[in-house]
């Protein structure tokens, strides 16, 4: 929540939303953060554990993307009960990687963790999303940074 702190303090003038990437049981801190900050536009979770009770799970309302692997079966199970209890959520889907376990270091699981990662994030946090949602999207980002 600090870094999330500190990008409402800093940078709230350019309108974006937040995202949250986490795998494994950062993963649930990442949910969990998400149910208490309506800032959190999207989540993705990679192997998440998410271990998280049912109040913070209806609590979360930010567009969430489970993804895990299909040769890790417990965390299956543990996905599928998430994303049931995820009624409030903008967007909620569940992606199994094939032939990948829960560390995706299977050919190519890495890259398919990736590319789904990155399309969810620009769905809900890119352009397109800001121009619907009528955020302002601030095009001189570049030049606001300090110059060394």
């Amino acid at each position: 929540m600090t870094a999330t702190q500190w990008l409402r303090t800093n940078c709230s003038q350019y309108g974006f939303g937040l995202g949250y990437f986490a795998s494994h049981t950062g993963a649930a801190a990442a949910l969990n953060a998400a149910s208490e900050c309506e800032d959190v536009v999207a989540v993705v979770s990679k192997g998440g554990r998410l271990e998280l009770p049912a109040d913070v799970l209806s609590n979360i309302t930010a567009a969430t993307l489970l993804i895990v692997g299909g040769l890790d079966g417990s965390l299956i199970d543990m996905n599928r009960t998430v994303y049931e209890r995820l009624e409030n959520a903008q967007q909620r889907e569940l992606k199994i990687i094939p032939n990948a376990t829960h560390l995706f270091e299977e050919r190519g699981a890495r890259q398919s963790v990736a590319q789904l990662s990155g399309q969810w994030f620009l769905r809900y946090l890119g352009a397109e999303s800001h121009r619907r949602n009528q955020r302002p999207l601030n095009r001189r980002i570049n030049q606001s940074r300090p110059r060394l």
